[in-house]
């Protein structure tokens, strides 16, 4: 399964988006039990982060983005990518 990457960054304040975290944790924890090695996370500066997953296709890892919490309710931007590793 290939690696695919969401870079996102920040639509809404912190506390609104606050409200949303922990349902976007759960999401991701439902992503690894179900196989996705999900990992996600924010950069050290605020304003944004990466969730970071394998997924069969780019249609597989669409779904599962459109899927996300903080993009559901409006709190992210986003750019989605397929990541080629090159060395593991």
């Amino acid at each position: 399964m290939p690696w695919f990457v969401k870079i996102e960054k920040g639509l809404v304040d912190k506390p609104l988006f606050d409200q949303y975290v922990p349902d976007h944790k759960a999401y991701v924890q439902s992503l690894i039990e179900k196989g996705h090695q999900a990992k996600t996370g924010y950069w050290a500066q605020r304003g944004g982060g990466m969730l970071l997953f394998k997924a069969e296709s780019m249609d597989e890892a669409a779904a599962i983005v459109a899927q996300d919490p903080l993009v559901q309710n409006g709190c992210v931007d986003y750019q989605l990518y397929e990541w080629r590793v090159v060395v593991e």
